[in-house]
């Protein structure tokens, strides 16, 4: 349930931070989850450089990157995640059964039981250290390995993790507000 309202940009002070999140967007303009953090312009500020940062400075695949994400939101239960983050996976190279395959488990969400026939090695890496940091925060020393023999450096098993902890961070973030998806 939704308790908090998005917050009016009429007149919204200060201007710069507002101006700094439009720029982000682009023709897109601003979502829902923005005019939630638009409450706190501190946090709406910090959030929109490392969610920018997140999205254009990062070396991990953009393919590796979505598929950690919409993991996550799927994880978590956050729709809104899932809605804005699916479309970027498919478009960085996710297969209709790869997708299939990952909505199934909002119907079932025993990952140990799973089929992960429809991804490589590298895949099922990320979707491991996912699961891992999401349900349990504590990483076995075998899954952390492997992510990083997946992975090949590391930088990329760090922009990966950061990846995983920022999107954790985000879909909670979403769920508890009760951010919804926006509408035409």
């Amino acid at each position: 349930m939704k308790i908090i309202p998005d917050k009016s940009t009429d007149n919204y002070q200060p201007a710069d931070v507002l101006d700094k999140i439009r720029a982000r967007r682009g023709a897109a303009g601003l979502l829902n989850v923005d005019r939630m953090l638009l409450h706190s312009p501190p946090l709406a500020e910090g959030w929109n450089t490392l969610i920018g940062k997140m999205r254009r400075e990062l070396l991990l695949p953009a393919k590796l990157r979505e598929l950690a994400m919409c993991s996550v939101a799927i994880l978590n239960g956050a729709e809104y995640e899932m809605h804005h983050h699916l479309p970027l996976w498919i478009e960085s190279g996710a297969s209709a059964g790869q997708v299939a395959a990952l909505q199934r488990l909002r119907q079932n969400h025993d990952w140990s039981e799973h089929d992960w026939s429809e991804f490589d090695a590298v895949e099922r890496a990320v979707i491991r250290l996912t699961i891992e940091m999401t349900q349990q925060v504590t990483v076995a020393d075998e899954t952390l390995s492997a992510a990083r023999r997946a992975v090949t450096s590391d930088r990329a098993l760090v922009e990966l993790i950061g990846v995983i902890a920022t999107y954790n961070m985000v879909s909670r973030f979403l769920v508890a507000t009760g951010v919804e998806i926006e509408t035409p």
